[in-house]
């Protein structure tokens, strides 16, 4: 019954006049269910927070319906994938199944989502590269990827698995590679954040076909400004892979890292009309520049000045336009906070060597997950180690992770600003003790450098103090007062 209401919920939305009042309906009835002071499952009863979420939605759905209209989504790709979102979002409001088992031995949620940088390989070597890809490094092995995904959907019941790296197209195992995993997996949805330059038109078609999988896009800005980070020529390799994805009739994005030199031009008309209008994207991620991996440069990282004015700009954006773009910092509030560490509804990071991290900008492992199955183990093992523990530990402490219930609640976390959620970014005192008294493994040279790193320390501690002194009060005014 529920197959044949996606199918005709999607025949519908083929239809122009039908699309129209299919959106106008599904806006209606999200300000109904987001109406201000309206307690609710999904906001609680915070205005400013039901707001944003507000926006979100309505900004999801609009994407939807600009992809359609402009034929940039086959149909049976567009039933494919409402089917999966649909299922996604269902599960989290009801516990069953591995999340319900998972519950009851842990008294927690479980992760929704996984990320895997199956390899450390990539065909480009772009300046200040976060992860220090480059030609050749270390890979997971075919069955270790696939134990790891079976273990996410069995004992986490996760419906979302990411591929990052290197490059996640670059990889492969006995001759397959992450297309091979997405068609093994019909249940799962599937994101890569890939460079774009070994995307062909047999390589967009596996996709089209999969149904289960988006590629997104890294780009720095226009031809311009993506060349000089990442290559002469690079910029119209990209957007002659998202031709193909277009002419492929499958759903891709844009992966952008903000920078101090960037910020305003990222969100600019001249960029957003090209990406969405023109190539046909139907999202955008945005990560703000972090100093770590190959070349790390303090002075690339946005001011808290210009993370603030970013935060403004990209939900005015978000809004005024209908663009589904998220801030992986300034958007805490949509999902109450940091979600690394495998909290509920969260994530952990797999690298190429098979090294557990909270978070993919967290380069310090909780214990490596090879060694862990070695030993007659499961991921349930590598969630419950001490150093990942003791970051959930710092969520709940701050309020993250919780239902906003309303003013009591949010005025009870009120130091666990959701608007500055990252541990490492945003509290890096506190998380460098977690990993020193963890024994937190670095994943690299680099990590082990920067752990021991005094003017690195003290480089970021001054900014997480300037952070404060202007986040802190936009948080007590527009969010705790409610």
């Amino acid at each position: 019954m529920r197959n044949l209401l996606y199918r005709i919920t999607v025949n519908l939305l083929y239809s122009r006049t039908c699309r129209k009042i299919i959106i106008s309906l599904f806006e209606k009835i999200t300000a109904f269910f987001l109406k201000p002071g309206k307690k609710n499952s999904f906001s609680g009863s915070n205005i400013t927070i039901q707001n944003e979420k507000k926006i979100m939605a309505v900004a999801a759905v609009n994407a939807i319906g600009r992809s359609i209209e402009k034929g940039f989504l086959k149909k049976d790709v567009s039933e494919a994938t409402l089917k999966l979102w649909a299922n996604a979002l269902l599960s989290t409001s009801k516990r069953k199944g591995p999340v319900k088992e998972f519950y009851k031995q842990n008294n927690a949620d479980p992760p929704f989502l996984l990320v895997i940088s199956p390899g450390h390989a990539c065909n480009l070597k772009c300046a200040d590269c976060y992860a220090a890809s480059g030609a050749g490094g270390s890979k997971l092995s075919w069955e270790i990827v696939e134990r790891i995904i079976s273990d996410a959907k069995n004992l986490w019941g996760i419906k979302l698995v990411v591929f990052s790296g290197g490059e996640p197209f670059a990889w492969s195992g006995q001759n397959r590679d992450i297309l091979d995993i997405a068609f093994k997996n019909p249940d799962l949805l599937f994101l890569a954040f890939t460079n774009g330059t070994l995307i062909d038109k047999k390589t967009a078609g596996r996709i089209a076909a999969c149904k289960n999988i988006t590629p997104a896009f890294s780009v720095e800005g226009m031809g311009p400004k993506t060349d000089e980070r990442r290559g002469k020529g690079i910029f119209g390799r990209i957007t002659a892979a998202m031709d193909l994805m277009k002419e492929a009739g499958a759903p891709f994005g844009i992966s952008v890292t903000v920078n101090r030199n960037n910020c305003a031009s990222v969100l600019s008309g001249e960029f957003l009309d090209f990406f969405f209008k023109k190539m046909g994207a139907f999202y955008g991620f945005y990560f703000q520049y972090l100093p770590m991996g190959r070349n790390a440069d303090f002075g690339l990282m946005p001011t808290p000045g210009q993370r603030l004015k970013f935060r403004e700009l990209i939900w005015k954006v978000i809004e005024d336009k209908k663009l589904f773009l998220l801030d992986f910092w300034n958007h805490g509030t949509l999902v109450n906070g940091c979600i690394a560490a495998g909290r509920g509804g969260g994530y952990i990071h797999i690298d190429w060597n098979g090294n557990v991290m909270p978070c993919v900008f967290t380069p310090y492992s909780a214990g490596n997950i090879a060694d862990v199955y070695r030993s007659g183990g499961n991921l349930d093992n590598i969630w419950n180690s001490p150093f990942l523990s003791s970051i959930r530990n710092w969520q709940k402490q701050q309020g993250h992770g919780r239902k906003n219930t309303g003013t009591k609640n949010l005025e009870s976390i009120a130091k666990g600003n959701l608007l500055t959620p990252c541990p490492y970014r945003d509290h890096y005192e506190q998380f460098i003790q977690l990993v020193k008294q963890n024994n937190s493994k670095p994943q690299d040279d680099s990590a082990a450098m920067m752990l021991n790193d005094a003017q690195y320390y003290k480089k970021m501690a001054s900014y997480d103090r300037e952070l404060e002194k202007l986040f802190d009060p936009v948080w007590q005014q527009k969010y705790t007062d409610k």
